[in-house]
């Protein structure tokens, strides 16, 4: 995200606009893509909630989030774009508080792969998961990315 020091990210957190909502979609290649037609917004505020459920030691995937919201909401997916925003949203939103902190960094990406758009990139991702004991390793020959290693085995349930 762009200009983070000027913006106010404990009040998007808390803007939920018209979420939570169910929409039906018709493009028939998304409707293949993601499974069904029945697509789910969760508001910023309940990715926040999740995440703060992480304990030391675990970790979890937006994918996993978007998984957990599709199936108590009911729907046949969470919509993958604004899902990424809001975890961002979160994070920044934490680290702008004082109390009440959001273990953001034991939320990755796909394949358990660190964030580059959270609080200090993946250097900062990188130091806070190393010190609950995550192994992190780097991928790729010039475009570098991040990984906690064998993150399968420190997944957290939401069931």
């Amino acid at each position: 995200m762009a200009n983070e020091d000027k913006k106010d990210f404990n009040a998007m957190l808390h803007d939920s606009k018209d979420m939570p909502k169910i929409q039906t979609i018709t493009d028939t290649r998304s409707i293949a893509k993601y499974g069904g037609e029945r697509m789910y917004f969760a508001p910023p505020i309940e990715y926040d909630k999740v995440m703060k459920l992480v304990p030391c030691g675990k970790v979890i995937t937006i994918g996993e989030i978007r998984e957990y919201f599709a199936k108590i909401s009911g729907a046949d997916f969470t919509e993958p774009i604004t899902a990424g925003i809001f975890v961002s949203i979160a994070a920044w939103a934490s680290h702008q508080r004082k109390d009440e902190k959001t273990p953001y960094w034991r939320t990755l990406k796909a394949n358990g792969e660190l964030n580059p758009k959270y609080p200090g990139g993946v250097e900062a991702q990188k130091k806070l998961l190393e010190a609950e004991g995550h192994t992190i390793i780097q991928k790729g020959r010039t475009n570098f990315k991040y990984y906690v290693k064998n993150y399968q085995d420190s997944i957290f349930s939401l069931e």
